[in-house]
C-alpha cells in the first residue's frame, strides 16, 4: 500500500564510509544505484548525500556525527530498519527544509508542468514524491484535471493552488496530503472522493468556520471534520454514467444511503456533505432544480467549479454557517 515519504531517524554515528557500505551497497545490489552529491547545501554542521537508483527511486541521507536522517522513495536498507519515522514537520526544521528543497527540484526535474502550481506541489510533495504513489498522483493531476469533469488541467490545478496557497490546510498537510497517494495502483474515483474532502474544506473555510480533519471517534468510526463540537462527513456520488443507478438524483441519494448505513448511523446528529463536484452541468441542474431530500438530515449538497464559483443546498439545520 502507499504511503508519504517520511524521515527514518538514526541514533547512531554515520559516516561516508558507513553509507557507502549500509546504504549504497544493498541499494546498487537490489537495483543499481548511485552516491551523489546533494543539489543543495544541507544545513550547518550536516553531511549529506544523494542516493540515485537505476530504475529512478531516490533517497537523501544527512547526518552530523551523533545522528542521521533519511528520506526515500526507495526500498529501505537493513541498517535503517528499526529506526522511527518522522514527517517534515517533526523532522528539525533546517533538515526538513533542506529535504523539501531537494524533493521539489527533483519533481521540477521530472515533471516542471506540476511544479508550475507551487503551493499545490508543496503541498502534496509527500505522495508525489512517495514510493508508491508518485506515478499514480501525477496522472491523476496530469490527466484527470484533479477530479474535475469538464476543466482542463490548468483551469483545475490553479483552483487548488489558490487554495492551498492560503495555508487553512498546512497544520494538516500529511493527513490530507496522503489520503491521496493511498491505493493499490491507480483509482480515480477514490482519488476524485479525496478531492472532495479538500472541496468541502474550502467549503467551510469560506464561511469562516474552524474545522479540524480527521476526526477519530471513540466508536472506532472516523469522520471527515469536526466543525466546533459537530461532526461533518463527506460523501461525493460518482456520476451516474459511472453506477448501476442511471439518474443524477438516484446517484446522490444512493451515496447519502451508503453513509446513512455506517458511519451516521453511530453518530446521529452529524452533518452529511455531498459533494457533486463530479457532475456535469446538466446532472447538476436536476439537482439543483428539484433540491432533492437525501433521506437524512441535516444534509449539504453542494458543487463547486474550478473558476471559483459554488452551488448548494440544505437540508434540515445546519449549525455552522455556508457560503450559499
Amino acid at each position: 500500500m502507499a504511503g508519504p515519504i517520511r524521515f527514518r531517524h538514526s541514533k547512531e554515528r554515520w559516516s561516508e564510509d558507513r553509507v557507502r557500505q549500509d546504504l549504497l551497497a544493498p541499494l546498487a545490489e537490489s537495483f543499481g544505484a548511485d552516491l551523489n552529491s546533494p543539489w543543495f547545501a544541507p544545513p550547518e554542521g550536516w553531511a549529506a548525500k544523494r542516493l540515485e537508483m537505476h530504475n529512478g527511486d531516490l533517497a537523501l541521507f544527512c547526518w552530523n556525527g551523533q545522528e542521521a536522517y533519511w528520506l526515500g522513495n526507495t526500498e529501505t536498507p537493513r541498517a535503517l530498519w528499526q529506526t522511527t519515522k518522522y514527517t517534515f514537520d517533526e523532522a528539525p526544521d533546517p533538515v526538513a527544509e533542506w529535504a523539501q528543497r531537494e524533493l521539489f527540484a527533483q519533481l521540477e526535474v521530472e515533471d516542471p508542468w506540476l511544479t508550475e502550481y507551487e503551493s499545490l506541489a508543496e503541498f502534496f510533495l509527500p505522495v508525489l514524491l512517495s514510493k508508491d504513489g508518485r506515478e499514480s498522483t501525477r496522472e491523476f493531476f496530469r490527466d484527470h484535471a484533479a477530479g474535475f469533469p469538464d476543466a482542463d488541467r490548468e483551469t483545475a490545478l490553479s483552483f487548488y493552488d489558490e487554495f492551498l496557497g492560503s495555508g487553512v490546510l498546512d497544520e494538516f498537510r500529511y493527513t490530507m496530503a496522503s489520503k491521496l497517494g493511498t491505493s493499490e495502483g491507480f483509482d480515480r474515483t477514490r482519488m476524485a472522493a479525496t478531492m472532495g474532502e479538500f472541496n468541502v474544506a474550502k467549503l467551510l473555510a469560506d464561511a469562516g468556520n474552524d474545522f479540524e480533519p480527521e476526526v477519530e471517534l471513540g466508536s472506532g468510526h472516523s469522520v471527515d471534520f469536526r466543525v466546533e463540537d459537530t461532526l461533518v462527513e463527506v460523501t461525493r456520488p460518482r456520476p451516474p454514467t459511472r453506477r448501476q443507478v442511471d439518474t443524477a438524483i438516484g446517484a446522490l441519494t444512493a451515496s447519502t444511503d451508503a453513509k446513512t448505513r455506517d458511519q451516521l448511523a453511530a453518530h446521529p446528529g452529524a452533518v452529511l456533505v455531498v459533494d457533486c463536484s463530479s457532475f456535469r452541468d446538466d446532472e447538476w441542474g436536476r439537482i439543483f432544480a428539484e433540491k432533492p431530500d437525501p433521506g437524512y438530515q441535516p444534509t449539504v449538497v453542494f458543487r463547486c467549479r474550478p473558476d471559483g464559483s459554488v452551488e448548494g443546498y440544505a437540508v434540515g439545520s445546519v449549525p455552522f454557517p455556508l457560503p450559499f
